[in-house]
């Protein structure tokens, strides 16, 4: 009959980092754990409260709060809670209670301690700060999955000589592989046709399998670009496949290769300068998706991704300003091309829409403003062929709303300011993330110094905007401490950017304001504040931490779709998170609502 001990083992033995110890290392630890049983309703600690360990539940609920008694997270069996504290100064930053009849194992704080020490699985997984990513990509140390085509070409055994030489010159490929069903048989080239057909003269009617180099050597999409370097040069072949279990997903060829080395932001952001039109800088826009790939694969941080992939989007709109003026003739007056959203914060992604408008100089009459909705729409149309669809709200500078001269603007900001109606919140977010892509940009710095130093001073505004701030919420429920959409297209997924990133966005906005500052992006609010004293040193690190856990998820999770032929999105299913994976993300989530409590009672950063 199994004793206690074993039940604990077996338990343990279904909860990571304990899975991933040694059997030794286990059997050893399991004499710490400390059972409690306690009634739904009791408090387990409270906030400030010196943790006497690890918890760990093994049986029932538990709910945990902030400071301000506001829930973050509420736990079931097998969620640990408390090392947050633990790994700091020993003090509960949270306070817990039980939710209904509970078991607990207690691991106390020096078992506890030790066991992170000396097991690298423990470590990893209590560590909430991510183990640094490379900074460069490589092409030898990159996955096959990222340098191979998805769609091969491919044709039947039977299919004659002329055929497959036919289907290789529609596509402009060198190479076909032969397949029966999705398993590969054989691959054929420009060389075996030349070789093969031509200089023996065969008939056009000779099956492919006659001709084909039959079962080729092939890599996995596990297999790395030295892999493939190794086996072109010791082979002396220029095509790869790539199969899973003789199954065919994919080719790498040279000008794979090629193409992957030579594709950088920066030989796109030369193209497009240098494009003739819209429909040319369209074609090069179609490769972003590609370059977010392998910006991701090559262990870039997720703000050096947004940044040279907003860089893009910078670059085509400065293009498409000079093709609208060589089309319109020079501009009646000085004028400045902004961009807010996310091309304001330099925050792009795989996935966006263009959120522009007009600052005008003063000197603009009204004759003048039919140039202007002309440059507008010529620009808004380019930008929306080359991908950056037209933004749903209409902020854009077609609107003659937001294309105006400086002295209209200068009233707008008053107004929302001293009169912060919702859409007047709604829309000095948006404006608040403005940044000049290009013309005169003189025109827009006394306007952002100035609305900076105003709004700040105006507590009713700050308080307005901070309520805005709150509308979004990190996704914490119950279901494996996520809260998924319910219905619809998207069920069962969580959506990373307005559950996820935006709530952070919107965090980093109020705290510009609240310290004049003037960066735009967000991690440089958030260090900027933390700099300014407007966020205290450990609340700060602790939502940069967050911030960058939650939009390298969902840079990842893009990247992933594009990868398998999917178009991105911000919807991600926690179902395809490993358990570690899920369990930081959820405690990222947990840092933004609790930096979003400590902010809604008037209070910085949890310090």
């Amino acid at each position: 009959m199994p004793t206690e001990r074993d039940e604990l083992r077996r338990f343990l033995m279904a909860v990571h980092p304990y899975d991933a110890l040694a059997p030794e290392v286990l059997d050893d630890l399991l004499p710490a754990f400390r059972p409690r049983a306690m009634a739904a309703g009791e408090p387990v600690y409270a906030y400030g409260e010196e943790l006497e360990g690890l918890y760990l539940i093994r049986a029932g609920a538990v709910e945990v709060r902030d400071v301000n008694g506001a829930q973050i997270s509420a736990l079931g069996p097998r969620n640990s809670f408390g090392e947050r504290g633990l790994t700091r100064d020993g003090l509960a930053v949270t306070s817990a209670r039980t939710a209904a009849d509970t078991q607990l194992l207690v691991l106390p704080k020096a078992d506890f301690l030790r066991l992170v020490e000396t097991q690298p699985a423990a470590k990893k997984f209590f560590d909430r700060q991510r183990a640094p990513r490379p900074k460069r990509q490589d092409l030898a140390t990159s996955r096959v999955e990222t340098l191979m085509a998805r769609t091969p070409l491919t044709c039947a055994p039977g299919d004659t000589v002329q055929q497959a030489a036919q289907m290789m010159a529609e596509t402009h490929v060198s190479s076909i592989c032969i397949t029966e069903g999705d398993m590969l048989k054989g691959i054929a080239t420009i060389r075996d046709l030349s070789g093969k057909v031509v200089a023996r003269a065969l008939p056009y009617d000779t099956p492919v399998a006659d001709v084909m180099t039959p079962d080729p050597v092939s890599l996995a999409p596990s297999a790395i670009g030295s892999d493939v370097l190794h086996m072109m040069m010791e082979r002396r072949i220029g095509h790869v496949p790539v199969c899973e279990a003789g199954r065919l997903v994919g080719m790498v060829t040279q000008t794979d290769l090629t193409r992957f080395q030579a594709m950088t932001s920066a030989e796109l952001v030369s193209e497009i300068a240098h494009a003739a039109d819209a429909e040319a800088m369209a074609k090069v826009t179609a490769r972003i998706p590609d370059l977010l790939v392998q910006l991701v694969a090559g262990g870039n941080r997720h703000e050096v991704v947004t940044r040279l992939i907003t860089d893009i989007a910078d670059t085509a709109t400065r293009r498409l300003l000079t093709l609208a003026e060589q089309k319109l003739g020079p501009a009646p007056v000085p004028y400045l091309w902004l961009a807010c959203g996310s091309q304001g914060r330099q925050e792009q992604t795989g996935v966006s829409d263009q959120d522009n408008c007009l600052i005008l100089s003063d000197d603009a009459t009204e004759a003048d403003m039919a140039y202007f909705a002309q440059l507008a729409k010529f620009v808004c149309d380019g930008l929306d062929r080359c991908g950056y669809v037209y933004c749903p709200g209409d902020m854009m500078a077609t609107n003659p709303r937001w294309c105006q001269p400086l002295r209209v603007w200068r009233g707008y900001f008053d107004g929302w300011i001293a009169k912060p109606s919702p859409e007047a919140q709604m829309l000095a977010s948006v404006m608040f993330d403005l940044r000049p892509i290009g013309g005169d940009e003189r025109l827009f710095e006394d306007l952002q110094t100035a609305t900076l130093a105003r709004a700040a001073r105006n507590s009713i505004f700050v308080a307005h905007m901070v309520s805005n701030a709150l509308k979004h919420t990190p996704p914490l429920g119950l279901l494996r401490g996520f809260a998924t959409i319910r219905s619809g297209e998207h069920k069962n997924t969580v959506d990373l950017k307005h559950n996820g990133v935006v709530p952070v966005v919107d965090l980093g906005r109020v705290y510009a304001l609240q310290g004049q500052l003037p960066e735009a992006n967000t991690r440089a609010r958030l260090e900027a504040a933390r700099t300014a004293g407007v966020l205290s040193k450990t609340g700060g690190q602790d939502l940069l931490d967050a911030y960058d856990l939650i939009a390298e998820t969902r840079l990842e999770h893009q990247a992933r779709q594009i990868k398998t032929g999917g178009r991105p999105d911000n919807y991600l299913a926690p179902s395809v998170l490993s358990d570690f994976e899920r369990s930081h993300l959820r405690d990222a989530f947990v840092v933004v609502k609790s930096l979003q409590s400590a902010l809604g009672h008037g209070k910085g950063a949890l310090g």
